[in-house]
């Protein structure tokens, strides 16, 4: 694993927020006790909201991700709506500003689309050979920081990126794939190429986490959404040694530059193997993200130490209330396996939230996940 130098944040992070009134999710995180669960979902700010729609009839994707008022704007909206029974907010971005910051083209039209994706190693050539983060990505950072003001202490403020595996994927396929042939095609006919690229994204990962500890974030969650299309074997050949990379390396520059040591979220999508759970809990992250194909109890075997984040099926916020109430119950119950308080973990979707969910019907899940968590409940 080539590293790349050492980038310095350019300011110091004494920025003066107000100081935090709820830090459930960091205790939780932190693999402690907690009076019920903490509870926020992934894609928390997006268009399941009318709000968020209003916003997006007047801004293109990208304008509103690339626009800190407006970044900020939208990361608040879920936290005004849902005050009281969301944990954390996360910043409103994209996991494709780092392929941007690489020099790609990313429309969003829904879907995001390269015009012009990765075909052979040869268009390595064209990605920036040296990326400055604060030049590229310098409007996530004041987005955050102007968020951290925003919550006035109400929350913690998640950051975050995609996995260098998930990436290299959309960079190479050109937008969403069933079968991402292409980008593992990469990865058996040119896996020196193949590993090299992954290196070269983990190296900007990297370096763009630590700029959003150092604007203001307090939690960081990498999403490695495809990290289920590998086989055991390829996952640890090709995606795990750059996850590894990553936990390792920031929490060293964190370290270095005198900067909080916040907790580290890895979302694996689909990565629930009993061997890449075993792996994956050893990868150097505090919290493993699951999906909601894999019990609990197996993921508790697979990594007794960790924190554990999820994981009800996101599609049962289109079942009505007992539905819902019915699934968090038995989520609870699953994560809890007889624990009262609850300990180790932070209640969300297996995925994130889809466009046609009702807002009263998240509203519903939140106070599911306040009842049926808290610790003088027996289920």
């Amino acid at each position: 694993m080539v590293e790349s130098p050492d980038w310095s944040p350019r300011e110091p992070l004494g920025k003066d927020f107000p100081p935090l009134k709820n830090d459930l999710i960091l205790r939780a995180a932190k693999a402690e006790e907690t009076e019920r669960a903490p509870v926020w979902v992934m894609r928390q700010a997006g268009r399941y909201l009318p709000e968020f729609r209003a916003l997006r009839a007047q801004h293109e994707f990208f304008e509103i991700c690339q626009t800190p008022a407006l970044a900020c704007e939208v990361t608040l909206q879920p936290i005004r709506r849902y005050s009281g029974l969301v944990d954390a907010a996360i910043i409103f971005s994209d996991i494709l500003v780092v392929p941007q910051a690489m020099g790609m083209e990313v429309l969003m039209n829904p879907a995001p689309t390269f015009p012009t994706p990765l075909e052979t190693p040869a268009d390595i050539g064209r990605l920036r050979e040296n990326v400055d983060v604060q030049k590229e990505l310098g409007y996530v950072f004041e987005a955050i920081t102007r968020t951290r003001h925003g919550l006035r202490g109400e929350v913690p403020l998640i950051g975050f990126c995609g996995a260098p595996w998930t990436l290299f994927s959309y960079m190479i396929e050109g937008g969403s794939s069933k079968t991402l042939q292409k980008a593992k095609t990469w990865l058996f006919k040119y896996p020196q190429e193949s590993k090299a690229l992954l290196d070269r994204i983990a190296n900007i990962c990297i370096d763009f986490l630590v700029g959003q500890v150092n604007a203001g974030a307090q939690l960081l969650q990498v999403f490695d959404s495809w990290a289920g299309e590998l086989s055991p074997d390829d996952f640890a050949e090709f995606a795990l040694p750059p996850l590894q990379h990553i936990a390792t390396t920031v929490r060293g520059r964190l370290a270095k530059h005198h900067l909080p040591n916040v907790p580290l979220i890895l979302f694996a999508k689909g990565a629930n193997a009993p061997g890449s759970l075993t792996a994956i809990a050893a990868a150097g992250y505090d919290v493993l993200g699951l999906d909601w194909c894999i019990a609990p109890a197996d993921a508790r075997a697979a990594a007794p130490k960790k924190a554990l984040q999820g994981n009800l099926d996101p599609s049962r916020l289109y079942g009505g209330r007992d539905a819902i109430e019915d699934g968090v119950r038995r989520m609870c119950a699953a994560f809890r396996a007889g624990s009262n308080p609850p300990r180790a973990w932070i209640a969300n979707l297996g995925h994130g939230i889809t466009p046609g969910v009702d807002p009263d019907d998240l509203k519903w899940f939140f106070e599911c996940v306040h009842k049926c968590s808290a610790n003088e409940v027996v289920l």
